[in-house]
């Protein structure tokens, strides 16, 4: 079974890159970015059209970038086909993005799952930096992350958290995936805090997130060639991630929708 897994992305990539080239060679060659002008860091040799993505194939990303990066430096610079990447891979280089010069790198690339997710990238999470994203941390800081706010979910996180261990207690001698049962565990809180409540499509609403999660975090052929739209359509991934959106769309409807009856009989009985 694991030997399948890692032979189907090679062949997904290569069924993939025999029909780039087929579209190419209809579509005419796009220009390629002149490393050397943009004084771009070292990286290893690349193909053409689909770049370093070859020898990301066959072993875990992680373990398959430390390799490169012991070859080509702490920072390395790959073209994963259409997207120029910087790989940094040290905490000396980790500093200087993510605090020394965090501004410049603080918007988070444009993908696929997050547009169609999070509605145009307009989220907190996923909003370019700027005067917006300021004015979301903001209201979050307000309304959702003060420490009334916070302390009001304790008895969630304590309920979730008792159930997490009696289950693990009563698993002592057995195999456990202890990374999915956090998982679960951490949507059961945000879920039950979101909604303020237990509510019918809380399972529902767990399943379309992680399933969201999952895809999101996946590799995507439809983003490393996003020029390449025919990709979007036949990789099925723009109807999955609009349908997860649909679910999702609903469960928060109807979350709404009761969240105002419950207010509208409460006035309705204080003015009885």
């Amino acid at each position: 079974m694991f030997l399948m897994e890692l032979q189907c992305p090679s062949f997904q990539v290569l069924f993939t890159f025999l029909l780039l080239v087929i579209m190419v060679l209809k579509i005419g060659k796009r220009g390629k970015a002149k490393n050397s002008a943009s004084n771009l860091p070292p990286g290893p040799w690349k193909l053409p059209i689909i770049g370093n993505i070859h020898q990301l194939i066959g072993s875990l990303p992680h373990r398959g970038l430390r390799d490169l990066a012991k070859q080509h430096g702490p920072l390395m610079h790959l073209q994963l086909g259409e997207v120029s990447t910087i790989v940094v891979s040290s905490a000396e280089f980790a500093k200087e993005v993510m605090k020394t010069h965090d501004i410049i790198f603080a918007s988070r690339p444009q993908i696929l799952a997050t547009r169609i997710l999070s509605y145009g990238s307009t989220n907190i999470a996923f909003a370019p930096y700027g005067d917006y994203w300021r004015q979301l941390r903001k209201i979050c800081i307000q309304e959702l992350l003060s420490t009334k706010c916070v302390q009001s979910y304790r008895p969630i996180r304590e309920k979730e958290v008792l159930n997490l261990i009696r289950w693990i207690g009563s698993r002592a001698e057995s195999p456990i995936n202890l990374t999915q049962k956090i998982i679960s565990s951490t949507y059961s809180i945000t879920s039950q805090a979101a909604f303020g409540k237990k509510c019918r499509d809380q399972e529902n609403f767990k399943y379309v997130m992680k399933e969201a999660n999952k895809t999101a975090a996946g590799f995507n052929l439809a983003d490393v060639f996003p020029a390449v739209t025919f990709l979007h359509m036949i990789s099925g991934i723009r109807s999955k991630l609009e349908r997860l959106q649909k679910q999702a769309d609903r469960i928060l409807e109807n979350v709404i929708t009761e969240h105002i009856q419950d207010t509208t009989l409460q006035k309705v009985m204080r003015l009885k």
